[in-house]
């Protein structure tokens, strides 16, 4: 490992800072607002770029906060996955940022300090959770997002506060499973360093202890991450909330529980336990997440309201990425991890043009959608290019992981997950063609000929047009991408 950089401090460090002089600042007037959070958010997307470049280029490091040396202190890891992690982060949340001003602007007025200052607090602990090798830290910072989740969905209108009470709920069983699993592993090592752990571990008879404790820290994270069934917060919670905290959590919350998943099975547990000693398990849990894709796209197809179809699709995907990770083999753990970049990218892609569309039209109905392509044709041809990259047409980005994470299936003989992927794309295929089929050749009863392009503002049709082309540009990349970091990024035993 090279020597180490305070580089991602500032990373997480300048949205943290900008939500408090936010707070302050934002109260006395709302101009302050954009410059503060685009400002902190484009430092922090400038700074994760420079330092994925010095890993690509010298390797990762660890730090530790405080000079406080583990186990006593909290020991950050910086490597190639955990600075793809940061780069993702922080420019999610910055395209994501930038739509949600308008956003904010027109369902909160008066209270767009509040919503970026959590947001921004919400923002800088996923950038935490991606760094931390201590899984008691990890725990601190996995309720720090969520707490600022709940906030922020409780903003919402109507049955915004009870979804959002739901997921507290839901949110708080999780971390309570998770922090059991820790606290069995501390008795057992005396220690909350991960890698104290993973040396400590295969020298002590945990007896039942072990599994226990991996048992609960995955069913922790697996509510986190809404893995089904245990995903009943996030339909309502993500359909209910105000449009621009839909916007940003939508892409990222999932997406880094999932990497926690990832971090914490190989900094504390070794491939040999994992998979080699209980491939009962292992293949057990690749059928659970098979069933999780069939289940979850076919609750999509029952959705008639666009934004709830989604969040639906955001549950099959996690069932995608669950079961690449768990397939034991290379080709699938390159899947999964890339699959959290794509599955990312598209979400934010779909979710910018829902906040488009809500912003105009004012409803999300699909039955109110009629002659759409015509009325925001700029926003409905990105909202296509993720649609595609959502079913997995190439070359957009969604084709690629989901090609290894085919393979990686079919290496592993697990043609149960490998047959709900190809049914899940299917179903993909048939609601978004049903959409563009409402959209584009069914016209507005209201209208008749020409009719006028009404598209959402600038400011909002600008990040959704970027986010679009990123999944060509993803996809077109993907191979630089597998072999400069995923593959480097992969743990020990791959």
């Amino acid at each position: 490992m090279s020597s180490p950089s305070n580089l991602h401090m500032y990373v997480m460090a300048a949205p943290l800072l900008t939500a408090f002089f936010l707070n302050l600042l934002g109260r006395i007037s709302r101009a302050y607002v954009a410059p503060m959070v685009l400002g902190s958010l484009t430092f922090s997307s400038v700074a994760s770029l420079f330092l994925m470049g010095r890993v690509i280029s010298s390797g990762g490091y660890s730090y530790t906060v405080g000079n406080w040396v583990p186990p006593f202190g909290i020991e950050l890891v910086v490597d190639h996955l955990s600075a793809l992690m940061l780069v993702l982060i922080s420019f999610v949340a910055l395209v994501a940022s930038v739509s949600a001003l308008k956003s904010v602007e027109q369902e909160l007025p008066g209270k767009e300090h509040l919503f970026f200052t959590l947001c921004l607090i919400m923002i800088s602990g996923l950038m935490g959770l991606v760094l931390t090798a201590d899984a008691f830290n990890l725990y601190v910072l996995l309720e720090i997002t969520s707490i600022t989740t709940y906030g922020l969905i409780a903003m919402g209108k109507g049955r915004a506060p009870l979804a959002s009470f739901n997921y507290i709920i839901m949110g708080s069983i999780g971390a309570c499973f998770y922090l059991l699993g820790v606290g069995y592993l501390y008795l057992m090592t005396g220690t909350l360093n991960m890698a104290d752990m993973a040396r400590i571990l295969p020298t002590i008879d945990g007896g039942a202890a072990v599994p226990t404790a991996l048992g609960f820290i995955l069913v922790g994270l697996w509510v986190k991450m809404a893995f089904f069934p245990l995903h009943g917060w996030l339909p309502n919670a993500y359909s209910l909330a105000p449009t621009g905290a839909g916007l940003i959590a939508a892409p990222l919350m999932t997406k880094v529980t999932i990497y926690l998943m990832v971090r914490v099975m190989f900094s504390i547990f070794s491939f040999d336990y994992l998979f080699l000693q209980n491939p009962l398990v292992q293949s057990g849990i690749v059928w659970v997440a098979a069933i999780a894709i069939i289940c979850a796209s076919g609750l999509a197809l029952a959705q008639k309201d666009l934004r709830r179809m989604l969040t639906y699709i955001i549950v099959a995907e996690v069932g995608y990425m669950v079961g690449g990770a768990w397939l034991a083999n290379s080709i699938g753990m390159t899947g999964a991890i890339l699959h959290i970049v794509n599955d990312a990218l598209m979400t934010l892609c779909l979710f910018l043009a829902v906040a488009a569309i809500l912003y105009r039209i004012g409803s999300l109905e699909l039955d109110k959608l009629q002659g759409i392509f015509r009325k925001m044709p700029i926003t409905m041809a990105a909202f296509t290019v993720g649609a595609f990259a959502m079913i997995g047409v190439p070359p957009t980005a969604g084709f690629f992981s989901k090609w290894y994470l085919l393979l990686g299936g079919i290496e592993a003989d697990q043609w149960g997950y490998v047959v709900a992927l190809l049914f899940s794309s299917l179903v993909n295929a048939v609601l978004f063609f049903r959409i563009i089929e409402i959209g584009y050749f069914f016209k507005d009863g209201e209208h008749h000929g020409h009719e006028k392009r009404h598209e959402a503002p600038l400011i909002m049709q600008a990040p959704l047009v970027i986010s679009a082309v990123a999944l060509i540009v993803i996809g077109l990349g993907s191979g630089p991408l597998v072999e400069m970091i995923i593959k480097l990024a992969l743990p020990g035993g791959f």
